[in-house]
Formats: structure tokens, C-alpha cells, sequence
């Protein structure tokens, strides 16, 4: 099975997992609708939504780009209408688009805890909202969270757990959807790296040391496998993106360090 004919909206696509997730589906054929707040060069942080649609449309591929906060109702709903004015269908949806903060209670500022609950849980449910109509007329549609497995270790909450809350909000939204959205054939999973993945978000853990890391390569790839699968089959689950690319045949994963050179232990994710 190919996507070529599907088309797919992916949120939080202006750079790191988001921007890797577009370049592959639109690399095996699907149009990619590339949504991001970032428009303008950003002084810190690489890419914008358009220099992604540039990327895969240098590389033959179909994508616009969408300026779009998840936090702004208006600017969600005119981001899908704008994709089905360009491609007349959705058939995958990617809530990729996250905040973080690792600070413990009395260290997140409440402005940080809105925006995080805002983006991660409001936002990953409201994009699923706006675009369901779509998925259900395409007859097997997938949606896909950058979400963890649901862990209610305590070890998992008391060092971040205001962001904790809010990343597994997007996980419960899979919990809840998956069967609510059954009889529609529309998949509704959850995606995590093993590894930490070499992004901007990781110049937020101390001392990060990326020769340990893996490229946002294995979670695209991974990402690829689940929604080129039939939405009957696989739905409501947890998935991490090594267990899938095993899954699907693949045995050497040494392609994905970031540090090629590295034969360090690489470093797992949080929540696993």
C-alpha cells in the first residue's frame, strides 16, 4: 500500500519530528498539508512551514503550507478548509504539535501550564474534532498522537508533572477515541520514540549528549508503517517506534544514531 491519493495534516511540521513525518508520507506519494506556528525565520530554531513545503516539493512531492496555531479555533478550522480546498480530502492526521516544560510544581509558571494543556491536549483534540468530518468520508483514515504509553509511575510525574498531565491527555484522547471512532474505520493511535530523538526541544535536558540520541528519521519511518496499515487492524495502541519498525522487518537501526560514529548506549525516552 502506497498514499499515493491520501492526503495527510500534520501539526507542529516546521521542524524536528514533524518536519520528518511530512518529508516521508509525502516521499511514498501522499499530498502533505505542512501546518506550524512558524512562518518567519525563527532567531533560534531552524525551518518554517514553508521551507518544508520547499524541501518536498524540491524532492517532487505535494504539500502547502499553513500557518496555524493549535491553540486558535478559527485558525484550525481555516487550516482544514484551506486543505480541502487543495486536496479535497484528509485521510491523516498527525498532533504532533507539543509544548514542554520539565519544572516541577512550584516552577511552572501558570502561563506555561496553560500553554501546555492548551497545545498538547486542547489542541491534539481539537484538530481530531475539525477534521473528522473528512476522515470519515475517506473511508479508513488514521490518526496519529506523538504521545506516550499511558504510565502512572509515580517517577514519571514528580520531577514534570504539569507537562506529564498534558502529554498524557493526548494519550487518553487514543484511549477514548480509538473505540468512539471504531465503526467510522478511522485508527486512532499513539506513536514514541525508545530514544530521546535529536531535536530543538532536547537543548532542554541538561547536559544532553546527542552522540546518545537517534534522528527524527525512526520515528517518520515508524509513523510511515502505522499509517499505510489497515485502520481495522491496528487502532487504540501504543506504539514505540523501534517495536514497529521490528515489527515490519527491520533488524539494523544503526541508519537512525544521530552520531553514526557513536557505540554509546543510547538514551531512552521519558515515561519507559
Amino acid at each position: 500500500m502506497t498514499l499515493t491519493g491520501k492526503t495527510a495534516f500534520i501539526t507542529g511540521a516546521s521542524r524536528g519530528i514533524g518536519r520528518a513525518i511530512a518529508s516521508r508520507l509525502a516521499e511514498d506519494g501522499a499530498d502533505v498539508v505542512v501546518t506550524g506556528k512558524t512562518a518567519e525565520p525563527h532567531p533560534k530554531l531552524p525551518g518554517t512551514v514553508y521551507s518544508v513545503v520547499d524541501e518536498i516539493q524540491q524532492k517532487g512531492g505535494r504539500a502547502i503550507a499553513v500557518q496555524m496555531d493549535v491553540r486558535d479555533e478559527a485558525q484550525v478550522q481555516a487550516a482544514v478548509d484551506r486543505a480541502i480546498d487543495a486536496f479535497g480530502r484528509i485521510d491523516i492526521l498527525v498532533n504532533n504539535a507539543s509544548a514542554i516544560a520539565l519544572t516541577g510544581t512550584d516552577a511552572t509558571p501558570m502561563k506555561r501550564f496553560d500553554l501546555m494543556h492548551q497545545v498538547n491536549v486542547r489542541g491534539t483534540f481539537m484538530c481530531t474534532q475539525k477534521c473528522l468530518p473528512h476522515l470519515r468520508r475517506a473511508g479508513g483514515a488514521h490518526v496519529l498522537n506523538i504521545a506516550p504509553p499511558l504510565n502512572l509511575t509515580p517517577r514519571w510525574f514528580a520531577p514534570h508533572v504539569a507537562y506529564s498531565i498534558s502529554k498524557y491527555g493526548m494519550s487518553l484522547c487514543v484511549l477514548g477515541m480509538a473505540e468512539e471512532f471504531r465503526a467510522d474505520r478511522i485508527a486512532v493511535n499513539a506513536l514514541w520514540p525508545r530514544t530521546l530523538i535529536d531535536t530543538s526541544a532536547m537543548n532542554l535536558f541538561p547536559g544532553a549528549d546527542r552522540s546518545r540520541f537517534r534522528t527524527a528519521a525512526i520515528v517518520a519511518d515508524a509513523a510511515h508503517v502505522i499509517v499505510t496499515s489497515d485502520p481495522a487492524t491496528r487502532t487504540g495502541r501504543f506504539l514505540i517506534d523501534e517495536e514497529v519498525l521490528r515489527e515490519a522487518g527491520t533488524t539494523d537501526f544503526a541508519a537512525y544514531r544521530a552520531d553514526p560514529a557513536s557505540t554509546r548506549e543510547l538514551a531512552d525516552d521519558l515515561f519507559l
